[in-house]
């Protein structure tokens, strides 16, 4: 079953009202003391730094300045945290990785954040990892989903710039990736395909977000 079909006309509806909330930024976090108190659903959104993660979260929720996009792929460098107004809800915009430039000791603590904030958050609902379509998965991504089972953080792959490449390409891709995942536990088995410049995708995406919040 496609990730399309999973979502019916009210499901989508649903997503789009949540987006249609004011959105804002709540606060980036450094050190697991400075997280958000919990009781709320948290959905994070990881990926390789040039994956386009921010371009991805700012047309999931209409509002192209809410998370941070740069040139430079590495500029995110803490777990930042945004909210709808009126939903207990937050949206976690995490490190990128596999591209970061900055210093080895620097990157080690991002990593250890993460690791620790993937361990033991129990609001966490879902990890979307975020791949390339053009490029599929490679040794860095593979490296996070054995992190993310590891953890037990529940994880669902989301492909970016679908419009990058022909229809056949983009299907092999998706194919390769749902044969991939059925050796990671922790892995969704179907794999969303999205283009943050169509708009391709990003319906479901906002469908899920507000099936997690509601479910």
């Amino acid at each position: 079953m496609t990730a399309e079909a999973l979502f019916s006309p009210d499901d989508i509806e649903a997503g789009e009202r949540l987006v249609a909330k004011p959105w804002r930024f709540i606060k980036g976090v450094v050190a697991l003391d400075g997280l958000p108190d919990e009781g709320w659903t948290e959905v994070a959104f990881a990926g390789r730094s040039n994956v386009g993660k921010s371009s991805l979260i700012n047309a999931m929720v209409r509002n192209g300045g809410l998370a941070r996009t740069s040139n430079t792929p590495g500029r995110t460098q803490e777990l930042n945290f945004f909210a709808p107004a009126e939903a207990p809800l937050y949206l976690v915009d995490m490190p990128g990785y596999g591209f970061a430039r900055a210093p080895k000791d620097k990157v080690e603590a991002w990593t250890a954040l993460v690791r620790a904030y993937l361990a033991g958050r129990p609001t966490l609902r879902r990890v979307f990892l975020l791949i390339d379509s053009r490029h599929g998965l490679k040794p860095p991504d593979r490296e996070i989903m054995k992190m993310l089972d590891t953890t037990a953080a529940p994880y669902q792959i989301v492909l970016t710039k679908s419009d990058k490449i022909k229809v056949p390409e983009l299907e092999a891709v998706k194919a390769a990736t749902e044969t991939a995942l059925k050796s990671h536990a922790a892995a969704f088995p179907t794999v969303l395909a999205t283009s943050s410049e169509k708009d391709v995708g990003i319906a479901e995406l906002r469908a899920t977000l507000a099936d997690l919040l509601n479910g």
